[in-house]
């Protein structure tokens, strides 16, 4: 038997330890991290039992409904509260349907109907899919006005460029999700619209006044708030008139922004703060991955979004330990880390209430091909010579390369919904390298050649973006002016092409409803292959 310590030595011992691991299961509170996989490994289901508060889900960690909702009973398990994330957003950016394509239409398609009631609906269904796979929060809408059309990360995830119907539909979009108990997240704040870098390459800037910010940028987030939006996430933009040294992710006069009564002049928002991935370049590039996590959660930011790059136990340690070596340096309050804890808890708290009292009804599928067909819009040249596709058509497509949001494994265009009615389609991909000044005479008169005697259908994606693509486009028209162009991107250039169709996005029931217009006759309803 050893010999006992003095009482106060004890009680202090005591303490010390009881803090340390209060520090410890702060700090994993705050994160939210992925991991690679169609189960969970022992790490994440160790951490979840010793206070973690989310776990990120990203396409190659969803096989089927049956696996992920199996996959999130597990996670559940180990911490019934834990918030279980994904960056489903319907359209171009989908996780739970990466192979195949989206059964429901984005953004930029919701917003070019305007009809709030459609996106309110569109939204709910969607939840529904994610309820019924047990995912509780979506880190989805976009809030972004898309006011740069050459921005190369927004687009069509974007309701639009004007800031009012922006609004109104990202507060439809928010009470729709959460009618059926999943947590949304309003991103970018304070909005990623007005950018022509891709933060997950470099730190794009933001070079307007407050009043502009406050006029365009911030009103989707002013009704995103009013809708009451779970969580907003936060972007990895510079906005001099705020902060001219820290990004938005880590400064604590834009979270202010925030937070702040609107009386001082903030937007009084009182829920979940979130970054975006902070492994994503505009912050690891230039801080690091664990001082952006210290710098943000510092500024007033409450989780740490991370994990579609760096999905490992290593980076969830290194994290979490600097979090509690910022606290015990007395960088970093004690009392702010805590508090940030705090809303995950409470927002965990609410997401398992939802689960105990919502039903859970299957999502309606249909409304996705719905929602797309009343998207389009339709432009004919009269004497052009176009004819609904009866036989098998050369599918030409001009391929961008992806952003990395979007990513480059969900499949898009038309050609294999041609190829599945018409067998012996020819489909052909075409990216810039294919498209240089020196080879393109070469392949306009090959493609003139090999599309003789067939329907041709030409697939583009923000043809305005790309000078190449148009170009090709150009080439192609003039030798074959019957020719049939569908773009499934921001519709900015001018309609060309004896048929065209914008389907303002890439999601899957786009692709549909555009071949319907292309046909002539009805695809049927969307069956959905996660």
């Amino acid at each position: 038997m050893g010999i006992l310590e003095p009482s106060s030595t004890r009680t202090k011992s005591l303490r010390t330890i009881d803090r340390n691991d209060r520090l410890h299961r702060d700090a994993l509170t705050v994160l939210q991290p992925g991991f690679v996989g169609t189960t969970p490994p022992d790490w994440l289901r160790r951490h979840l039992g010793e206070g973690l508060g989310s776990v990120a889900l990203f396409a190659r960690n969803v096989t089927d409904p049956q696996q992920l909702a199996a996959l999130t009973a597990e996670l559940r398990r180990e911490n019934p509260h834990v918030l279980v994330a994904i960056d489903e957003e319907g359209g171009d950016v989908t996780r739970l349907e990466a192979g195949n394509g989206s059964s429901w239409p984005g953004n930029l398609a919701l917003g070019a109907v305007d009809d709030p009631e459609l996106t309110r609906d569109v939204a709910r269904e969607l939840g529904r899919a994610l309820a019924e796979c047990g995912v509780n929060y979506n880190w989805a809408p976009s809030a972004d006005v898309n006011s740069n059309p050459d921005n190369p990360v927004i687009g069509v995830r974007s309701f639009g460029a004007d800031p009012d119907l922006c609004a109104r539909h990202t507060a439809a979009w928010v009470e729709g999700l959460q009618s059926v108990g999943v947590a949304a997240c309003a991103k970018h704040f304070p909005g990623h619209g007005d950018t022509a870098v891709d933060s997950h390459l470099g730190l794009p800037v933001v070079d307007i006044d407050v009043d502009l910010l406050r006029s365009r940028d911030l009103v989707p987030f002013k009704a995103a708030i009013a809708a009451g939006a779970k969580a907003v996430m936060t972007a990895h933009i510079m906005v001099p008139a705020l902060d001219g040294d820290r990004p938005a992710t880590l400064s604590r006069a834009v979270v202010d922004l925030l937070r702040q009564a609107p009386s001082a002049g903030g937007l009084g928002y009182q829920g979940l703060i979130v970054t975006d991935g902070i492994e994503m370049g505009a912050i690891a590039d230039t801080y690091g991955v664990a001082r952006g996590t210290v710098l943000a959660v510092g500024a007033g930011v409450d989780a740490i979004c991370v994990g579609g790059g760096l999905a490992d136990e290593e980076t969830v340690l290194h994290l979490r330990d600097a979090l509690v070596a910022a606290v015990r340096e007395g960088e970093l309050p004690e009392q702010r880390l805590a508090e940030a804890a705090a809303r995950v808890r409470e927002l965990g708290e609410w997401t398992a209430e939802q689960g105990e009292v919502s039903g859970r009804l299957a999502p309606d599928l249909a409304i996705g091909l719905r929602a797309a067909r009343r998207a389009l819009r339709v432009t004919r040249q009269p004497g052009a010579g176009f004819a609904p596709v009866t036989e098998r058509p050369y599918v030409l497509s001009f391929s961008p390369v992806p952003n990395i949001a979007v990513g480059d494994q969900t499949p898009w265009g038309v050609a294999g919904m041609l190829a599945a009615r018409f067998p012996g389609t020819h489909a052909e991909s075409v990216g810039p390298d294919d498209a240089t000044p020196e080879l393109l005479p070469a392949l306009v008169d090959r493609i003139r050649r090999e599309s003789a005697g067939r329907p041709l259908v030409v697939v583009v994606r923000d043809l305005h973006r790309h000078a190449w693509m148009s170009r090709a486009l150009d080439g192609v028209l003039a030798e074959r002016p019957d020719t049939a162009v569908v773009e499934m991107g921001v519709p900015r250039a001018s309609a060309r092409g004896a048929l065209h169709i914008a389907t303002h996005g890439a999601a899957r029931v786009c692709g549909l409803a555009a071949v319907e217009v292309l046909t002539g006759q009805p695809t049927g309803q969307p069956t959905p292959h996660p």
